[in-house]
């Protein structure tokens, strides 16, 4: 007797619909190679890196160019000096923090375009890319939700 396939348990989508829900996937979501490849090529038009933790988890470790929006303070007033023709690439701690998914969900209710990076800080410096603040400099810091 064989066993059935687990990964055949449920039947792959239909060509046309796993091109649908990948194209998806895509528009919500930003790789950190696709990001670190811009940013260190200097192409930066038409988004902005947003930090949605607590000021002191940006003051300790960020993106370089990001700015900090900890996503309880995000309200009409303080986002109206935002350009509403850019989209706003919310990260936070990992995957296990939400930060950055209520960040663009707040950002997005207030009318603006919206992405998350995937795996926030801790995939973005276990990648070895670059970051900026207090503990830069340390070989492995410690990131905590701070949201």
């Amino acid at each position: 007797m064989t066993n059935p396939s687990r990964v055949l348990a449920q039947p792959a989508a239909t060509p046309p619909a796993a091109a649908a829900y990948f194209a998806a996937e895509l528009a919500f979501d930003v790789d950190p190679d696709d990001l670190v490849r811009d940013l260190l090529g200097g192409n930066q038009q038409g988004y902005l890196v947003v930090e949605t933790r607590a000021p002191e988890a940006f003051a300790a470790v960020r993106i370089p160019g990001a700015i900090n929006l900890p996503y309880r303070e995000m309200t009409r007033e303080t986002t109206a000096r935002l350009d509403r023709e850019l989209v706003y690439v919310c990260y936070c701690e990992s995957f296990q923090c939400n930060a950055a998914t209520k960040g663009a969900l707040n950002l997005a209710k207030l009318g603006f375009q919206v992405k998350r990076l995937a795996g926030g800080i801790t995939a973005w410096q276990l990648a070895g890319y670059p970051v900026e603040g207090e503990r830069a400099a340390d070989p492995a810091p410690a990131i905590g939700c701070a949201c």
